[in-house]
């Protein structure tokens, strides 16, 4: 989709079209990076889509839960005390 916008007082409008397909809402943060003269836009959420997929290159398909181990042993400690 190709769309645009203007500058304005070093303010920019993102089209509404855009918003509704990258699903922004009103206070999402985003990241800013100028890269090969292109500025590029990123939100907290996509940033965080790409590191848990980057990861999730190292772990064993049938690896158990990390998230559920620790929880495990931190109920099971609080049960000892």
């Amino acid at each position: 989709m190709k769309t645009h916008s203007s500058l304005s007082n070093g303010r920019v409008v993102i089209p509404a079209a855009l918003r509704e397909q990258l699903d922004l809402k009103d206070g999402d943060q985003l990241i800013w990076t100028a890269r090969d003269g292109e500025l590029v836009a990123t939100t907290r959420r996509a940033q965080l889509m790409k590191a848990q997929a980057l990861f999730q290159q190292f772990v064993p398909k049938n690896a158990p839960s990390l998230a559920d181990e620790l929880i495990a042993e931190r109920r099971a400690a609080s049960e000892a005390e």
